[in-house]
Formats: structure tokens, C-alpha cells, sequence
């Protein structure tokens, strides 16, 4: 059957109200999160190279370690987060700074997912990032460290 003169009147708003809650609301913020999930896990790249670059130029392993947390706190408080001292771990094999040893720096912490109300923000709501880099101490070094 055919109905002459049916008007359709604000149902365009209706529809657009639905489409935006149910469709682009969880869009947006998947978007968003993918988002930090990509500048947290580029920026602990920078943090352990940069790490990995400020021990190398210390004097002395304590000297190194400390210009190490500093250079990962600097690193990624220049993209927003926060981690823990903790989460930056330094193995030296033999030993550090000795010509032709190797530093191996583990960069572990978990990024918190944004706008996640509290029963679901604990630091088991995060998303692990891990990332490992090697370094080979300069065989020209001058000097072994006391």
C-alpha cells in the first residue's frame, strides 16, 4: 500500500544522535587510544636510546645510572607520562664502561588507557610497553672506571 503525503518530520536528527553515540563516540575514542598507545610506545624508544647515550657519556657507572633515570624521566615527560625509576633496568656484561663491554637497558612500564572510570583505571587496566636495547661501550674509551 501506498501512502500519499507521509512526511518523515526530525527523524535526520534522531537517526544522526544515534549514529553518533552508538558509532562515532566508540570511534573517537579508539582513535584516541590508539593514539597513545603509539606516542608511549615511540617515546620509550627515545627514552632507552637517549638512556643508553647518557650512560655512555658518564665517568663512572653511578654517574651513568643517574644520567640514565634522568634522561628517561626527560624523555617521556616531553610526550606527557610519568613512569617509575623503577622501570628503567641497566645490565653490564663484563663490566660497565669497559672498552667493548655491552649495555643492555630494559625499559618496562605500563600505560594507563585514557578516560577509564576507577573500577577499570588500576595499574592492571594499562597496556604493557617493553622495549630492550643494547649498546656496545666504545672499544677507544679512554680509561677504566675505578
Amino acid at each position: 500500500m501506498i501512502t500519499v503525503g507521509r512526511r518523515d518530520r526530525g527523524s535526520a536528527v534522531l537517526e544522526f544522535l544515534i549514529i553518533g553515540v552508538l558509532v562515532l563516540v566508540p570511534l573517537l575514542y579508539a582513535l584516541l587510544t590508539l593514539l597513545r598507545l603509539e606516542s608511549a610506545a615511540m617515546a620509550s624508544t627515545q627514552a632507552v636510546r637517549e638512556a643508553a647515550r647518557a650512560f655512555m657519556m658518564a665517568d663512572s657507572e653511578a654517574e651513568g645510572r643517574t644520567a640514565s633515570q634522568d634522561a628517561v624521566a626527560l624523555a617521556m615527560s616531553d610526550q606527557g607520562f610519568v613512569i617509575p625509576a623503577s622501570a628503567l633496568t641497566i645490565r653490564c656484561s663484563p663490566e660497565c664502561l669497559v672498552p667493548g663491554s655491552v649495555l643492555h637497558f630494559h625499559l618496562d612500564w605500563t600505560v594507563e588507557l585514557p578516560w577509564l572510570p576507577p573500577p577499570f583505571s588500576s595499574t592492571d587496566g594499562g597496556l604493557p610497553i617493553t622495549v630492550d636495547y643494547d649498546l656496545e661501550s666504545d672499544a677507544y674509551r679512554s680509561g677504566v672506571p675505578a
